[in-house]
């Protein structure tokens, strides 16, 4: 079962006894060794191959590792502000709203997963008759909000000079999406993998996160790690980097390998999966130091720019209250070895 940002209050309430256990700390007493609380979201990347195979769970024998699935960033970012999760799988839209004011979560990314292409998409019904994104004025669209999803619905608009307030934006969760889909009470959304599969058997695709990208708009999945998590628990992350980047190299040498992997975590065929795995864009951890990523210490890449950028539309949509300057996103980096 997938926790969505009303269920996470669960979470909230949980938190404060598990911070006396130890939870995400470093406890010895916590009954199975400490625990790594990992939020994750279920569609095809690198880190449902890790799941899958318990990798960290091999890796940290003296670790008990606890997966939380997710059906948000928006979701993850409340959880992180309760203290309910140490390291989490989240796009950068609400990346960088955690990095800026009201909600300032003291989080570092720590990776690039993948940079997202058309495993994210503007898919209306077809009984609507919408051919273009300007057929959605005084139409009912649904999309997780504050998600990447919602970040490239906005780029959309923008684009196609279609005022956001003359369309009526619903706030679901993409399992929600899917059965107001079905009941036909919206007339679009913009969503993710593997919802977004099904909604397009019967519905027709406006534009995608791919094409958004190449119109100057990217989106990107990362993995994100408390700060004081990161520092108190470098072993931990340096075997969650480790496992990634072999799951991410996988992809490219071994496809089918991560695809049945995913496929039997997302409850896909093998299919499915590989083809959802082909929708995106994947670069290693020696990649990620070249200037279009982290860079490094002496050439610091584009990353930390690109996610002021989002910060910066977020701001002009009236999504965060301010925009922190760009040494404060440099900050929140931190590249992985390579």
């Amino acid at each position: 079962m997938s926790v969505t940002r009303r269920s996470v209050l669960s979470l909230f309430a949980a938190a404060p006894v598990l911070a006396a256990c130890g939870v995400g700390g470093s406890s010895p007493s916590a009954p199975g060794g400490r625990e790594v609380r990992v939020a994750y979201q279920n569609f095809a990347d690198s880190t449902l191959l890790v799941k899958d195979q318990g990798v960290l769970e091999k890796a940290l024998p003296d670790h008990r590792i606890s997966w939380t699935s997710f059906d948000s960033g928006a979701s993850i970012n409340t959880a992180f502000l309760g203290g309910a999760i140490d390291l989490a799988v989240i796009g950068s839209s609400p990346a960088a709203a955690g990095l800026c004011p009201p909600l300032n979560i003291p989080y570092q990314v720590v990776e690039l997963l993948n940079v997202i292409g058309d495993s994210e998409a503007l898919v209306v019904r077809k009984a609507s008759g919408v051919t273009d994104i300007k057929g959605l004025v005084g139409r009912k669209v649904a999309v997780p909000f504050s998600s990447t999803a919602h970040y490239s619905l906005l780029a959309a608009f923008q684009q196609a000079g279609v005022d956001p307030a003359s369309v009526t934006l619903v706030d679901l969760e993409p399992q929600n999406i899917q059965a107001a889909w079905q009941r036909g009470d919206i007339d679009g959304a913009y969503v993710w993998t593997p919802v977004l599969s099904v909604l397009q058997r019967d519905g027709v695709t406006l534009t995608d996160s791919a094409k958004l990208a190449a119109a100057g708009t990217p989106t990107l999945t990362f993995t994100v790690v408390r700060k004081e998590f990161a520092e108190a628990n470098g072993d931990v992350l340096d075997r969650w980097l480790a496992a990634t980047d072999d799951a991410i190299k996988k992809i490219k040498t071994e496809p089918r390998v991560v695809a049945e992997a995913v496929a039997r975590q997302i409850g896909a065929s093998v299919d499915d999966a590989l083809s959802q795995l082909k929708q995106n864009i994947y670069v290693d951890h020696a990649e990620q130091l070249g200037p279009g990523y982290f860079g490094t210490a002496d050439a610091p890449g584009k990353l930390a720019e690109q996610l002021r950028a989002t910060a910066e539309f977020l701001h002009d949509q009236k999504k965060v209250d301010s925009v922190p300057d760009l040494a404060t996103f440099r900050a929140a980096l931190r590249a992985p070895r390579g």
